[in-house]
């Protein structure tokens, strides 16, 4: 098979001009920037802080929690981070005496479900109506006057 029919590069082979509106001829594989240079500052900064964090994680729970947890986080990326934040904190202040373990775990998980429902419910509306004389919903609604 001859390789000089195919490019190695898939956006040497494309016109700028070929591209939509809204797309770049960048390989999303690579990792590079739309600049053309390396990842920029900012997302350096963002990768660490992720890597600093998911180590604190790993020095903080076992791996049956640190696998559910990571469950959880592809269903409920929220309530995952909520967690991830929480232990982070006590293990950076000290507070933890060992690792979390997946009962620990739950338990903090349904602490945040728990509190989650409460803010719903004192965020509820409830609608009343008022009642007027001519409402059939009245108990003492007897019809046999009307004959």
């Amino acid at each position: 098979m001859n390789n000089n029919l195919v490019p190695t590069n898939v956006s040497d082979a494309i016109a700028p001009s070929e591209i939509p509106d809204g797309f770049t001829a960048v390989d999303p594989t690579t990792g590079a920037s739309s600049a053309g240079g390396g990842p920029s500052p900012s997302d350096a900064a963002a990768a660490q802080r992720e890597a600093q964090r998911q180590a604190i994680l790993e020095r903080a729970m076992t791996p049956d929690a640190l696998a559910r947890l990571r469950r959880i986080k592809l269903v409920k990326k929220e309530r995952a981070s909520a967690v991830e934040a929480m232990i982070a904190k006590m293990a950076l202040a000290g507070k933890l005496e060992t690792k979390v373990t997946e009962g620990k775990l739950i338990e903090m998980l349904e602490g945040i479900v728990g509190a989650q429902q409460k803010k719903a419910e004192t965020a509820k509306i409830s609608i009343q109506r008022k009642k007027y004389n001519f409402d059939s919903d009245d108990e003492d609604d007897n019809d046999d006057d009307l004959l």
